[in-house]
């Protein structure tokens, strides 16, 4: 509440103001969160994973047949940035959180402000050096942590209410109706302060398959909610007691003085738990971009053989790291912070919005007409948010649009960039047929083994095999050409991974498939394949990988800045061993030159 009495609003401290605030912020959490979020978006599962590019492989199923290639590709485009933005609001939130947490210290010992910044830093920096523990381990107490810190702050604005229960006439949405009416332009850019109270609702989407629709729903509706408004209630009294002195701080101000340094900890430890969510998300949306094609190979550990969506991404947590760290120097305090802040997510929430419209529509069948009056209801909240925070675009709210601008930017960069080269590759290629009367007129000695070739494409005779041929001259008794496919589905069942496929001449075709939240793993590969009836003994395996040197040239696809961008892109990529599993001892990589 205190960032809606910032100086700039010119807001008097009275009763009709409180009352409009808080009008406000219960129908934002009752709008945004309750109807919006839990009631219809998390509706759009994909096979229980959520987010915003689940919602995107969701809709890219049934639109993939029916919609022309300049829609697919705006939808593409939108899902791509909404993703960027929440980037973006993963670097901010974790900074934002814990700075705000600390600076409880200024309240109950204004001695100890300077510490404020180097308290954060040193938090922050043990958080992240955490995230290799695995977010099982991490989040072990989060459970019984969350429900003492709901339970607290409802107690102490409980204990606030009671002394004026007359805020509870804010309920009643008139009142913020009314705060238009009086305050008109400034009444609108409020708005910019009261959407920090609903930032969460997309992390909880994209958590979703982390906990599951139900518990989500329960913990919502009969804890975090009930709890969040009788907190807010308890601060509007408050402040109407207290008037603008309160106003500075009116959360830490709810607490007794003897309790002020638990309060604290406690809300740090909430603080720690909420850009949790969001660095956890940051792992997950890269796990699935990599799988998606709109990102390079990065190193993805696993880190719970029980849950296959916990994930660790050392080169996104570095990057997290370094960003959250140089946003507390830059911007020292949570309030010249919350300028950054919220404009990634509003923007990402009309994303959202327009998508699961597509979805309603292309997927379920819903009519035009419900479609059309339910995306009208999110739009009007959710541009009105994002157009609230534009303004402050000037004064800190470029870094979430720079950040998904570039991210953004890496990502449609890369995809495009595959799609041209796969088309290099396959032109490369020689049709599989042709191939193998060709290895049957010529005869080339075998010797013995497995020879395993890996393609991006699950058609053709690939480019390393002509290579390995034409230069070796040799093949082994067993050839198998192995695809990898990524669908748009989280996971696949066990049972449908593999197809194996005798071509004869000693040749198979082995194509496996991985949904989006899940890795890559050749020996698990062979061992689905030697259940369907491939015999390769491991010791007597070679993979062959393929390994090319990209030269842009001046003309035709993409722009020459984009192609040297790949390029770099493709260069620091982790390699396929490393990212298929393979073991390392057994690779034989063929390299070729090719201009794009």
């Amino acid at each position: 509440m205190r960032e809606c009495f910032k100086p700039e609003y010119g807001l008097a401290v009275n009763e009709a103001n409180v009352h409009g605030i808080l009008s406000l912020i219960v129908w934002s959490l009752i709008l945004v969160v309750s109807v919006k979020y839990i009631v219809f978006i998390m509706k759009a599962d994909n096979r229980g994973e959520g987010g915003i590019l689940a919602l995107l492989a969701l809709l890219l199923q049934r639109t993939h047949r029916t919609a022309d290639s300049k829609t697919r590709a705006l939808l593409v485009a939108l899902g791509l940035f909404g993703a960027a933005l929440l980037y973006g609001d993963g670097i901010i939130t974790p900074a934002v959180s814990v700075l705000s947490a600390v600076e409880g210290i200024e309240v109950a010992t204004p001695a100890f402000a300077h510490w404020v910044v180097p308290l954060t830093l040193v938090i922050l920096f043990g958080l992240f050096m955490l995230q290799k523990l695995g977010t099982g381990r991490v989040g072990g107490t989060f459970g019984p942590v969350m429900l003492i810190w709901f339970l607290s702050i409802g107690a102490l604005g409980v204990r606030e209410l009671v002394s004026n229960p007359a805020v509870l006439a804010a309920i009643n949405p008139w009142y913020a109706v009314s705060f238009f009416f009086e305050h008109n332009l400034r009444a609108f850019f409020v708005l910019g302060a009261v959407v920090l109270a609903v930032t969460g609702a997309e992390a909880l989407y994209a958590d979703m398959g982390h906990f599951g629709k139900r518990p989500i729903r329960l913990a919502w509706f009969a804890i975090a909610l009930p709890c969040l408004l009788l907190n807010y209630f308890g601060q509007g009294a408050l402040v109407l007691r207290g008037g603008i002195a309160a106003a500075a701080n009116p959360f830490y101000m709810l607490t007794p003085k003897p309790l002020l340094i638990p309060m604290v900890i406690l809300a740090t430890m909430a603080a720690i738990i909420a850009s949790q969510a969001l660095i956890s998300g940051a792992f997950s949306l890269t796990q699935q971009s990599v799988q998606l094609g709109y990102s390079p190979r990065v190193q993805i550990i696993h880190t719970s053989r029980k849950e296959v969506g916990q994930v660790y991404i050392p080169e996104v947590n570095a990057a997290l790291m370094v960003g959250c760290l140089v946003l507390v120097l830059a911007f020292r305090s949570s309030s010249a912070l919350a300028a950054a802040y919220g404009i990634a997510v509003t923007g990402t929430m009309a994303i959202t919005s327009i998508l699961y419209a597509v979805v309603a529509r292309s997927r379920w069948g819903w009519s035009r007409l419900a479609v059309g009056a339910l995306t009208t209801l999110f739009l009007l909240v959710d541009i009105a948010f994002l157009v609230a925070n534009a303004v402050k675009v000037e004064f800190g709210g470029w870094v979430p649009l720079v950040i998904a601008i570039v991210i953004y930017t890496l990502m449609s960069t890369w995809k495009l960039g595959r799609k041209q080269l796969g088309e290099l590759l396959q032109r490369g290629s020689l049709p599989l047929s042709l191939f193998l009367e060709d290895v049957e007129r010529r005869k080339p000695p075998r010797v013995p083994g497995t020879a395993v070739f890996m393609t991006s494409s699950a058609d053709g005779a690939p480019v390393v095999l002509l290579h390995h041929v034409k230069h070796n001259k040799v093949l082994h008794q067993q050839v198998v050409l192995m695809s990898v496919q990524s669908e748009e589905v989280p996971e696949i069942p066990g049972d449908e991974r593999v197809t194996l496929e005798g071509l004869g001449q000693g040749f198979f075709r082995l194509r496996a498939r991985y949904g989006f939240m899940e890795s890559p793993d050749v020996e698990e590969i062979l061992i689905c394949a030697a259940e369907a009836g491939l015999r390769a003994r491991p010791q007597e395996t070679s993979f062959y990988l393929g390994r090319e040197r990209l030269i842009p040239r001046s003309k035709g696809g993409m722009m020459q800045w984009r192609k040297k961008l790949f390029v770099l892109m493709s260069r620091n990529a982790r390699s396929a061993t490393e990212f298929f599993n393979i073991p390392p001892n057994r690779v034989v990589e063929l390299g070729t030159q090719l201009e794009f």
